[in-house]
């Protein structure tokens, strides 16, 4: 089977944002305590975050991360997680029905992230509270000094203000099972207030309004409509969720999954700009899907759990092989969308469906979708060159014409390099993949790289280091035509070096 990518130096989408490549951290299960945070583990530093996570956190160049929630966000006070550990109260976390501890907050995780070279992406809680607690939070975190909030921040430790730019107003306030669930109307006219009174407090700050938690949602749709009616003036981004899973053991299908996140992308887009056509607005509205991963393994094991335990082991997914191909796929997706996803988040970083994995008083190990985030996030960066992609196509169960390869191609004029990024979705067969483009000049491979030739379900759940990348060395870089051979059910990045 032969496939081609052709792009022109010319031809862009979009330069990317950054933060595309963000990702979460909610309190929830293990994702905090006994993740990121274990002041009792060897390697814990003086405030208890364990170095080795920061070590391998740092690896995965994420640039934002979304916190406190999440769900936890909907019934959460910020006020309790500032000020002498000892005196921080012990509550019941509603959303997750466990016990919060506060002894990680606002202080501490501004500090880990900043440790880990990542903005923070802080959500207000629109749930069980308003307008009136999000404008003092962000008082809290991002004003000089001088006033009640702003000063007691200096006094709990940090003299300098935060300075989060991101804010998220609320977490998947469409959904039944969020504490505080609004309709789309009483959402959007809460969202529209609390935006209007926080650039108030500072302008510089960027939001994001809920936008549905699915695309399989019945208010799908009407819910974009409606709250971006209402807040469309004062906001910025509109968020998106989705994750998907391999729960019918049918990986042509499982694999094609990445059309339907390309299909929920446009829809929204779609809906974005009908409102700005409806309100006469020059305004653009761009989306940020913070919450986007895998997620079906851990479901039935999570329904055994006792409730009301401190850092439960919850939505552990164990990850295997195919679902590396997959995150591979979602995250070419997003490459093809960079246009107007300007922000993204990988939920979630730690424990919890997450790419990497904690012990307790033990090691920290990468799973199988650490890789292909890991190589979009470093070498992902520049411009996203609209791709012309030749390839043979199946159908599965759910869609029509799915292509057997998944590519596209980012060209990072900082490192002069083009690099290509292709998963084959074949389950037995080989592609004779092509490379061609037009404005640019190819010196070398500097690097070729594939993850390929495992079992489907195999995991590094009990072997570390048994999924993990290979050295391709067959690819050939001749009179400005790349060409190499795409195992199937493979995972493939290639660098390619420009004059």
């Amino acid at each position: 089977m032969e496939a081609k990518l052709s792009i022109n130096r010319q031809n862009t989408i979009s330069k990317i944002d950054k933060r595309l490549y963000g990702s979460f951290i909610e309190h929830l299960g293990r994702a905090v305590y006994d993740g990121i945070y274990e002041p009792e583990h060897k390697d814990a530093d003086a405030d208890g975050f364990r170095t080795d996570v920061k070590e391998v956190v740092a690896e995965l160049n994420v640039p934002l991360i979304r916190y406190p929630g999440g769900n936890f966000v909907s019934g959460y006070k910020w006020e309790d997680g500032v000020g002498p550990k000892e005196t921080r109260p012990k509550k019941l976390d509603l959303a997750w029905r466990s016990l919060e501890t506060n002894q990680v907050g606002i202080h501490e995780f501004a500090k880990w992230a900043k440790e880990v070279n990542a903005e923070v992406n802080m959500a207000v809680n629109l749930g069980t509270r308003g307008i009136q607690e999000a404008v003092e939070c962000l008082e809290y975190c991002n004003f000089e000094g001088g006033t009640h909030w702003s000063d007691l921040r200096k006094k709990n430790g940090s003299v300098e203000p935060f300075g989060f730019k991101t804010w998220s107003l609320g977490n998947e306030m469409d959904g039944p099972w969020q504490i505080g669930h609004k309709t789309a109307e009483e959402y959007g006219r809460l969202a529209a207030e609390t935006a209007k009174a926080m650039k108030l407090v500072d302008d510089s700050i960027e939001l994001v309004v809920c936008g549905s938690s699915t695309s399989k949602m019945p208010t799908f749709g009407d819910w974009e409509r409606i709250v971006l009616e209402h807040t469309y003036d004062y906001v910025d981004y509109l968020s998106l969720h989705c994750y998907y899973g391999n729960k019918e053991n049918d990986i042509g299908n499982y694999l094609a999954q990445s059309l339907d996140m390309d299909r929920f992308i446009k829809t929204v887009v779609s809906i974005c700009d009908f409102v700005k056509v409806k309100k006469g607005s020059d305004k653009q509205i761009n989306l940020s899907f913070d919450e986007w991963n895998v997620w079906y393994h851990s479901n039935d094991q999570d329904k055994e759990l006792e409730p009301w335990q401190i850092a439960p082991p919850l939505l552990e997914d164990i990850y295997n092989f195919e679902d590396a191909l997959m995150v591979g796929c979602l995250l070419i997706t997003l490459l093809k969308n960079a246009d107007r996803v300007k922000i993204a988040c990988l939920a979630q970083l730690v424990n919890v469906i997450a790419p990497i994995m904690t012990e307790k008083n033990g090691d920290t190990w990468k799973q199988t979708i650490f890789y292909p985030f890991m190589q979009v996030s470093n070498y992902g960066r520049g411009v996203v060159l609209t791709p012309h992609v030749d390839s043979e196509t199946y159908q599965s169960k759910d869609f029509a014409e799915v292509p057997y390869i998944e590519t596209i191609a980012v060209h990072n004029d900082e490192t002069d390099e083009l690099v290509v990024f292709a998963v084959n979705r074949s389950q037995d067969r080989d592609i004779a993949f092509t490379f061609e483009e037009e404005g640019f000049e190819l010196e070398s491979i500097v690097e070729a790289t594939e993850l390929a030739g495992y079992d489907k379900k195999a995991t590094n759940a009990t072997d570390h280091d048994l999924v993990k990348l290979k050295e391709k060395s067959d690819v050939v870089l001749k009179e400005g035509k790349l060409s190499v051979e795409l195992k199937p059910l493979s995972w493939n990045v290639i660098r390619i070096k420009t004059k």
